[in-house]
């Protein structure tokens, strides 16, 4: 079974979000999809409460005392981590995953928060003791911005502490296709594509990334 972690320790970088529309994508394309609500928010279980029979099914999974237990069914998992996770309880959750995809916020704040995240989680490498590709995106971006432009421009040279350097998929805006196709419990694949053009552009480096043999480790 293959298991994706969106995962960021800063709070409101759009996790929940992102894992949506991946399990939306996946499912839309006949995958058997679990999603793993792990937030006190619970925004993505409130989202499957709210997704319509007739959408592709994703059923729900969770996570407890470390350990993910899913539908025997689901061939992708996809997990919504929550905020301020740190040491052990990192080590736990990173452990049921084999693809990590963590959105980052334009702003120096996140940005600095973001590279003690990645710092704390190489040194964590070997109570981890496995691999686990990753790969950032900027998400929420006010197009045309100069933090925009920082943010990508930090993400593209971002690197591991021992040099390796860190996959920037995408940069994702800031649009309110999002928060309608939530409301709906829908992913932005599964609105109107004529509606949603711009944003389905966007995704499609990380969707091309995550369907790649890049985003598994060997």
């Amino acid at each position: 079974m293959r298991t994706i972690l969106v995962l960021n320790p800063k709070g409101g970088s759009g996790k929940s979000t992102v894992a949506m529309n991946i399990a939306g994508w996946f499912a839309g394309r006949g995958h058997r999809v679990a999603l793993a609500d792990c937030d006190r928010q619970a925004s993505c279980a409130d989202w499957l409460a709210a997704r319509p029979q007739k959408a592709a099914p994703i059923r729900a999974a969770e996570v407890v005392a470390g350990k993910l237990r899913v539908p025997r069914s689901a061939e992708i998992a996809v997990i919504d981590t929550p905020a301020a996770v740190h040491g052990q309880r990192l080590v736990n959750l990173v452990q049921t995953g084999q693809t990590m995809v963590i959105p980052m916020l334009p702003s120096p704040m996140d940005m600095r928060a973001a590279e003690r995240f990645i710092a704390e989680l190489y040194s964590l490498r070997k109570l981890i003791n496995r691999r686990i590709k990753l790969a950032t995106l900027a998400n929420r971006v006010r197009e045309d911005t100069l933090v925009a432009a920082s943010l990508e421009e930090y993400l593209g040279a971002l690197k591991l502490p021992g040099g390796q350097r860190l996959p920037f998929i995408t940069a994702l805006r800031n649009s309110r296709n999002y928060v309608q196709a939530v409301e709906r419990g829908l992913s932005i694949f599964e609105l109107a594509p004529s509606r949603t053009e711009t944003d389905r552009e966007q995704w499609q480096p990380l969707l091309r990334w995550l369907s790649g043999p890049r985003s598994v480790p060997g």
